[in-house]
C-alpha cells in the first residue's frame, strides 16, 4: 500500500466531539467517520484490523467444533414473541412493518434466529452437542453511545450458540468456550483482560461471566480482592461485612424531626451509619404491591440482585397516594403495616443489634431494635452493592473497585429459548428433550477501541502483530540529491513479498511522515534518510521506540523478518 493512494485523513489536532483515547486516536489516524450519533464508517486502517480480529476470533471459535452460519440482520417479529422478547425488551430494538403490514425487527442479538435454525437441523440426540457462531452486523439503539466504537448503535459480533442434551455437558462446553475467549484477547494483544462473575440481565440463563479490560474510561465497576483471584462486576458481587453492634439494646422511642436522611438520624443520635437501617421501597412490574427493602444504613440496595430475588423489574416507588399506612421517610421494620407489601431483608441485618431503625410515624425513630429478636419471620437476600474495602467472600484479602470495558460475554442460558420457541429433540430413549443451551458473544468493534485503549503512547496507537493493519511501514525522506524514491521502492518491493507494507511516498516532510506513521501504529518502521544512505546504513525501529538501530542496506530483509519473529 502506498500513502499517496489511502483513502483517509490524519490530523493533528484531537477532534473536539472525542474523550476517550481510542475514540481521539480513530479519528485522527483516517480509521473511522462518524455517519450520525453511534454509528460510524470503517476506513481501510480499522478494515484491516476488524478482519485481523475476525479472523482470531474464527480460528479459535473452529479449534472448539465451531460451525460458521450467518443469520439475517431483519428479523420477523413472530420469532421475538416466541421467546417472549418482543414486547419485554425496551426501546433498544428497533420494530418496524413491512410492505405487508407484518411486524419485523433488527437483530440486537439472535438467539431466537439460532433456535429458529436448529430446532429444523438438529432433531436427534445423535445431532448433539454442537455450536454455530456468526460474525454479523447488529443494531440496539442505544440511548448513550460514547467513545467512538466504545458504546455505538450499529456493531459487529461474534455470536455463537451451543446446543446439549445435558447440563454436564452445557458446563463442561463453557469453560473450553471461556479458554477460547482466553486465548482469542491474548492473540488479539490484550491479555491482561478479565473474566468476571457477572449478571445475566436480558439474556436469562443462570451462570455468567463477562470479559473486562481494566481502563479508566470504562462504564463498568469490577470488584478485584487484593489477595486472591475473585472478580466480580458490581451486579452480582458479594463480600463479608463485620456486624456493627454485638450488644442487645432496649427499645426507646425518639423524637428525630426533620431528620429524613440516614446522615442526619445518625448525626442526631450520636450514631455511625452502620448502626443504623433504613428503607427503599420499589414498585414491581406486575405487581400491585409495593417492594420494602431493609438494608443496612450505610450500604446501597444492588437492583439487579433484588430483580433475580422478586423475578421482576422494578423501578422506585412513587404511588404514595395509594400506601397511607407507609410513613415514608421513617418507615421501619417495627410494628410495621405493610398489609400487602413484599418485605425483603438484606444479608447485612440478619445478625444485627441495637439498631436506629424508622418509627414509622412522622418525625420518630426507634432505638435499640435487635433483627433476631424484634422482627419476626425476616426474610434475608443479598441485595446490596459490595463497599470498597469489604472482606473478599473468599478469604480475608479487601475488595477494590476497578473500572472496566466489557470486551465479550458467556452465559449459560439453560432452556430459557429453546423451551419457549418449542424446540425439541428426540433422546436415545425414544422421548422428545429440551436442548439446552449456551450463548457466547464478542464485541469486534469494541475489542479493536479497547486495544488502542491498553497499547497506545502520546503519539499514537501502538498495534499489537496479530492485529496491525500493515506490519511494515517504511517512511521515505525526500532529498534533491538523491533518488530516494528508487532506493525506497527497491526495499518496498522487497519486503512486500513477505509482509504487509505501506510505504510513505508522499512528497512531505519527515515530522508529516512521522507523525501519520504514529496515528497508524504499524509495528515495525524502516526510515530510509539521505544522510544514513551515505553509510549504505537505514534506521529501523519499533512503533514502541524500544527498537532503534541503524542496518546495513543489504541486510534490512534479514533484520525485517527478524524483528517481526520477536515481536510475533
Amino acid at each position: 500500500m502506498l500513502m499517496s493512494k489511502l483513502l483517509g485523513e490524519r490530523f493533528k489536532e484531537k477532534p473536539g466531539e472525542a474523550t476517550s483515547i481510542s475514540h481521539i486516536y480513530l479519528l485522527r489516524g483516517g480509521y473511522v467517520r462518524q455517519v450520525t450519533n453511534g454509528i460510524y464508517s470503517l476506513l481501510p486502517p480499522a478494515k484491516r484490523v476488524v478482519s485481523k480480529i475476525e479472523n482470531i476470533i474464527r480460528q479459535e471459535m473452529d479449534a472448539i467444533d465451531g460451525q460458521e452460519v450467518l443469520f439475517p440482520v431483519a428479523l420477523p417479529g413472530d420469532l421475538w414473541r416466541e421467546s417472549g422478547r418482543f414486547d419485554a425488551v425496551g426501546s433498544e430494538l428497533v420494530r418496524f412493518k413491512d410492505r405487508g403490514g407484518k411486524d419485523m425487527v433488527l437483530g440486537m442479538t439472535h438467539e431466537e434466529a439460532a433456535v429458529h435454525l436448529a430446532r429444523t437441523e438438529a432433531k436427534s440426540y445423535n445431532n448433539y452437542p454442537f455450536m454455530i457462531y456468526q460474525i454479523q452486523t447488529k443494531f440496539r439503539d442505544e440511548p448513550r453511545a460514547r467513545g467512538g466504537l466504545i458504546r455505538v448503535r450499529e456493531f459487529t459480533m461474534k455470536d455463537a450458540y451451543s446446543f446439549h442434551t445435558s447440563q454436564e455437558d452445557l458446563e463442561a462446553y463453557y469453560e473450553k468456550c471461556l479458554q477460547a475467549y482466553h486465548r482469542i484477547f491474548a492473540r488479539a494483544g490484550v491479555p491482561e483482560t478479565v473474566c468476571v462473575q457477572s449478571d445475566t440481565g436480558m439474556m436469562g440463563g443462570k451462570v455468567a461471566h463477562e470479559f473486562m479490560l481494566l481502563t479508566d474510561i470504562g462504564e463498568d465497576t469490577i470488584i478485584i480482592c487484593d489477595s486472591c483471584d475473585y472478580q466480580s462486576n458490581m451486579e452480582v458481587a458479594t463480600g463479608k461485612l463485620p456486624v456493627a453492634t454485638t450488644e442487645e439494646g432496649t427499645i426507646e422511642e425518639v423524637h428525630t424531626p426533620n431528620a429524613h436522611t440516614i446522615e442526619e438520624v445518625a448525626n442526631m443520635l450520636g450514631v455511625t451509619a452502620d448502626k443504623t437501617l433504613k428503607a427503599c421501597v420499589f414498585e414491581m412490574e406486575g405487581h400491585k404491591e409495593p417492594l420494602i427493602v431493609f438494608i443496612r444504613g450505610d450500604l446501597q440496595v444492588n437492583e439487579a440482585k433484588l430483580q433475580k430475588v422478586v423475578k421482576a423489574t422494578i423501578t422506585p416507588f412513587e404511588k404514595y397516594e395509594d400506601t397511607p399506612n407507609l410513613c415514608f421517610g421513617f418507615m421501619g421494620p417495627y410494628n410495621l403495616d405493610a398489609r400487602d407489601a413484599k418485605i425483603i431483608f438484606d444479608e447485612s441485618l440478619r445478625n444485627e443489634k441495637n439498631l436506629v431503625v424508622g418509627g414509622n410515624k412522622k418525625d420518630y425513630h426507634i432505638k435499640g431494635i435487635s433483627i433476631s429478636r424484634d422482627i419476626k419471620d425476616a426474610d434475608f437476600h443479598d441485595v446490596a452493592e459490595v463497599l470498597e474495602g469489604q472482606e473478599c467472600p473468599c478469604c480475608h484479602g479487601k475488595l477494590q473497585f476497578k473500572r472496566g470495558v466489557e470486551v465479550g460475554n458467556i452465559f449459560q442460558l439453560g432452556t430459557r429459548y429453546s423451551e419457549s420457541m418449542g424446540m425439541t429433540y428426540i433422546d436415545s430413549d425414544g422421548k422428545a428433550k429440551t436442548p439446552i443451551m449456551g450463548c457466547y458473544g464478542i464485541g469486534v468493534g469494541r475489542l479493536l477501541a479497547c486495544i488502542i485503549e491498553a497499547r497506545h503512547d502520546e503519539w499514537g496507537p501502538i498495534w499489537p502483530m496479530s492485529v496491525a493493519p500493515w506490519q511494515v511501514h517504511i517512511c521515505v525522506l525526500k532529498s534533491k540529491k538523491t533518488d530516494m524514491d528508487a532506493i525506497g521502492n527497491e526495499i518496498y518491493n522487497k519486503l512486500s513479498s513477505k509482509y504487509e507494507v505501506i510505504m510513505d511516498d508522499r512528497n512531505v516532510g519527515a515530522g508529516v511522515q512521522f507523525a501519520d506513521a504514529d496515528l497508524l501504529g504499524i509495528p515495525v518502521r524502516v526510515v530510509v534518510g539521505e544522510k544514513n544512505l551515505k553509510e549504505g546504513k537505514v534506521e529501523l525501529m519499533t512503533r514502541d521506540k524500544s527498537v532503534k538501530k541503524l542496518v546495513d542496506l543489504g541486510d534490512v530483509e534479514k533484520e525485517v523478518a527478524a524483528l517481526i519473529a520477536e515481536l510475533s
